[in-house]
């Protein structure tokens, strides 16, 4: 096995790796293996690129699925209009019904207390 040294490492990169380690379970060593190989293969395409055949597949994929009409089913999922605005309702946003509102006004004494010509 190659022995690797690294010098000089950034202190928070360095935190960074000790989190991922006690968060694993991992020791240093182990967590900079993983870290390594994953970013290998991430890096020599291995997670995020497609071959030249899978890029053609995905772009015709794309292209047909541009052309699904716009639905009341499977062509919204995944979209977000906007949603509908209520029309205004000119009415007092009230649970009482006028008559029972008018009833209890009329019920209330008039002219007694509040300052009015005490």
């Amino acid at each position: 096995m190659t022995d690797l040294v690294l010098r000089d490492i950034d202190p928070q990169l360095a935190a960074r790796i000790r989190k991922v380690s006690e968060t694993n379970g991992w020791t240093l060593h182990e967590t900079i293996l993983h870290l390594i190989e994953r970013g290998l293969f991430a890096s020599e395409g291995g997670a995020l690129r497609f071959d030249s055949s899978e890029t053609d597949v995905m772009q015709s994929v794309i292209a047909a699925l541009e052309t699904v009409p716009n639905d009341p089913g499977f062509a919204l999922i995944g979209r977000t209009d906007a949603p509908a605005v209520a029309p205004h309702d000119p009415r007092p946003a009230t649970s009482f019904d006028q008559a029972e509102i008018e009833r209890f006004l009329d019920s209330v004494p008039k002219g007694a207390g509040l300052g009015q010509g005490d």
